[in-house]
């Protein structure tokens, strides 16, 4: 039994009542995990053909959602290493899935670590358009950036930035903005027990007003008829249809929008809004019952964890197509022609043209090349892990292509291939496995399953295995 802090329980009991009993009650079942297929690299109906993991349950907010059993270990398998699925809380699927993004769009992921919802946006938007994924802690960027390389998206921009610094350099630039913000973590008790003892009534507070912050960086961000979805992993009222109430009483050009709740989906509650907020009468400029198109998700009723979100949209003037421009411009490439030994790999490698009809879209760091996203902001006084696809690294009269290519390719994408034949196998490639193979000298992608999943170069009858060191088994 999860041992809840004592001030969270009273104060859970308090907003609760009579369903408190089945609450508490939830923290005695096991919690539910999901996977998410990953429709860059396939489709889900390919993927449940071949889906080595029994008694997959569609998740009913997440069309590409997947409960599955424990004993699965999807983790553990060379298809989620092929990028072929994301490993995600069922629950935390929902705030992406109400973003509603689509191919060709500017979109924002403002709290983006450790990558699940940025990946899901992804998946929507097919590689089309630019997706700025942020992170403000290094350490937890640099895992959204490994996990953005997996999923082999090709049009993210991996930034290190405060949400204050972004908003300096892109005031009314994108078209979609989620912030799901850093919370208590209430909603993770179950599945993170270490998080309870971390909790107190005072983080709650801290959490409150640096979601002001957040959002009020968000808003400056955001074009008008532009989309905001906030959320959060917490049950703390400060931190949900406060943040929103406070939100809206700054900002009142925005309204709450209507959505469709699934089965065992909530409405927020207007009465918490101002939630142990002795002194607060409101402003009188925000009516806390459109709080009801707000959405709680409680696991006593549903499978997944706790959530809270909001969908608002920016008011302000019919939209025509109008959005600012980035303050420092746009970045500025280099031509594939200026880079001849990518050209020439590209002619002896690749079925496709990686380049085509985007001119001077490369971008180079000393030996590093990287293939931007069209129009990709200036990266002018950003942090950046990642500027769109890692191409690989230019050497003395050859190129040498990158882990990151390998992901973001299908075999169609390439002259040559090499398949596979089973988990066991596939295992052994990523322990750096060589082995003897009949076939044209040169590049090969190495696929399992039909899934990219490295490298290989073959030489005199010898496949060499350019599986990256630091992520062998």
């Amino acid at each position: 039994m999860i041992h809840l802090p004592q001030d969270f329980a009273i104060r859970m009991q308090d907003m609760l009542q009579e369903a408190y009993p089945a609450f508490l009650l939830s923290y005695e079942q096991e919690n539910y995990q999901a996977l998410r297929v990953n429709t860059l690299k396939g489709t889900a109906d390919a993927f449940l053909k071949l889906a080595p993991f029994p008694d997959l349950k569609k998740i009913p907010w997440e069309e590409q959602g997947f409960y599955y059993e424990r004993s699965s270990q999807p983790g553990k398998h060379p298809l989620h290493e092929a990028g072929a699925y994301y490993i995600q809380e069922p629950s935390a699927m929902a705030p992406a899935a109400y973003m509603e993004a689509k191919p060709g769009e500017r979109i924002l992921d403002l709290c983006a670590a450790p990558g699940g919802k940025t990946t899901q946006l992804a998946s929507y938007m097919q590689n089309e358009g630019l997706l700025v994924c942020n992170e403000i802690h290094p350490a937890r960027a640099k895992i959204l950036s490994e996990n953005v390389e997996r999923m082999g998206i090709r049009n993210a921009l991996v930034t290190n930035e405060t949400p204050q610094h972004l908003s300096e350099l892109f005031d009314g630039y994108f078209d979609r903005v989620l912030a799901d913000a850093p919370c208590s973590g209430e909603g993770m008790f179950r599945k993170n027990e270490e998080a309870c003892g971390e909790w107190s009534l005072e983080n709650v507070r801290l959490c409150a007003a640096r979601q002001d912050e957040i959002l009020d960086c968000a808003d400056r961000m955001l074009r008008q008829g532009g989309r905001l979805v906030y959320s959060t992993c917490t049950f703390a009222p400060a931190e949900n249809e406060g943040s929103i109430a406070r939100f809206m009483e700054r900002h009142p050009e925005y309204r709450i929008l209507e959505i469709p709740k699934y089965d065992g989906m909530s409405s927020g509650v207007p009465d918490w809004a101002y939630y142990g907020e002795q002194d607060h009468s409101g402003s009188g400029i925000f009516d806390t019952a459109q709080l009801t198109r707000t959405i709680r998700l409680f696991p006593h009723l549903i499978k997944g964890e706790g959530h809270y979100l909001a969908v608002l949209e920016k008011q302000g003037g019919d939209w025509d197509g109008y959005r600012n421009f980035p303050v420092h411009g746009i970045q500025k490439g280099i031509s594939v022609k200026e880079v001849k030994e990518f050209e020439q790999f590209q002619k002896e490698t690749l079925a496709i043209d990686l380049v085509k009809g985007q001119e001077d879209c490369l971008l180079r760091f000393g030996d590093q090349l990287y293939l931007m996203p069209k129009d990709m902001p200036s990266i002018n006084k950003l942090k950046v892990l990642r500027a769109g696809l890692h191409l690989g690294t230019l050497k003395k009269n050859r190129f040498e292509p990158s882990h990151a290519l390998a992901l973001a390719l299908k075999k169609e994408d390439v002259q040559r291939s090499a398949e596979l034949e089973d988990a066991a196998t596939a295992r052994a490639y990523l322990n750096g496995m060589t082995w003897n193979y009949n076939g044209e000298k040169g590049w090969h992608l190495i696929t399992y399953q039909g899934y990219s999943i490295g490298w290989g170069k073959l030489a005199g009858q010898v496949m060499k295995n350019h599986y990256p060191k630091g992520l062998r088994k």
